[in-house]
């Protein structure tokens, strides 16, 4: 019998062939979770496709004892996204954890960024969630208005760009936002169904960091910690995935090295209410005198 946090649960884990997905994967497997392993197996900027990747990763399962199946549909289409669910209710009989991964960049300044590259990043980051999401909770709905309410877990993925933005993303900043209301919104309506859903905003070397923070995510030489390594970010998203999460939901963590920080959002700051309507002067002074009494916004990434 699997042992470990998740023994006994069925994990569907999107973009899970290469970099995070495939260490979420690997952890999740490893703490006893049968693994569906979704990867489309295209380029970093979402060209082509492969099988190769999801199934290397489920064949890495398989070695180290555990059990997974590949899924190699698009998930941002609704024929993809719902067989995602379908083949964890095929292979194993039920689904009780999602984590939405999957990404890839297409990235430019805003004046240079064409709507065809808009369109693919939104659409592979933020319907690429949405899709997912939508057909797991149908099936979880269905299943607590059967009598078996489940402890569903859902992992959205964001990033410090959807926190603060980045310059020359503006199409992955915009999505990675959206990611994060979405996460909120759907923690509020599915609670009744049995179904937490919480978001991380990981920072770790893959195939779309290299090139933003090229120089800075090298592996150590010497063997010694490795900061920027994916596997850093999975422990948190086995537990998160786990029924030991329990009345964790709605929530933001960042998730980088060593280090876990549960982000807290946007909370109002300083007010003043005039109980009438202002002058545009008066609107004015009064923002001027709001902003030398607030916090400064932390700086978005890349500006100087």
């Amino acid at each position: 019998m699997p042992k470990g946090i998740c023994a006994g649960r069925v994990a569907a884990v999107t973009g899970a062939g290469r970099g995070l997905g495939r260490a979420h994967a690997l952890a999740l497997a490893a703490e006893g979770a049968r693994v569906v392993v979704n990867d489309l197996g295209v380029t970093a900027a979402g060209g082509g496709a492969s099988s190769g990747p999801a199934q290397r990763v489920v064949d890495e399962i398989r070695a180290r004892g555990g059990r997974a199946v590949p899924h190699t549909a698009d998930i941002t289409t609704p024929d993809g996204a719902a067989s995602l669910v379908t083949t964890a209710l095929d292979a194993y009989g039920r689904l009780d954890t999602l984590v939405n991964n999957a990404g890839f960049l297409r990235d430019r300044m805003l004046v240079n960024l064409d709507e065809d590259d808009w369109d693919a990043v939104i659409g592979v980051h933020l319907k690429g969630h949405f899709l997912p999401l939508k057909y797991a909770a149908a099936h979880w709905r269905a299943e607590a208005g059967a009598g078996r309410t489940p402890h569903a877990r859902v992992v959205h993925t964001s990033s410090g760009a959807g926190l603060h933005g980045s310059v020359g993303q503006g199409n992955y900043s915009a999505a990675k936002a959206g990611i994060l209301a979405l996460t909120f919104v759907a923690a509020a309506e599915l609670a009744r169904y049995g179904v937490q859903i919480n978001a991380i905003a990981p920072a770790a070397r893959t195939r779309m960091t290299e090139r933003v923070f090229a120089g800075t995510m090298a592996a150590p030489a010497d063997g010694g910690f490795d900061a920027m390594a994916p596997e850093n970010v999975s422990p948190l998203v086995v537990w998160l995935s786990s029924a030991a999460s329990d009345g964790v939901t709605g929530r933001v963590f960042a998730a980088e090295a060593g280090r876990i920080t549960v982000m807290e959002g946007w909370r109002p700051g300083p007010t003043v209410d005039k109980g009438g309507r202002w002058t545009p002067a008066e609107a004015g002074e009064t923002v001027r005198t709001l902003l030398a009494s607030a916090q400064p916004p932390l700086p978005v990434y890349g500006a100087r």
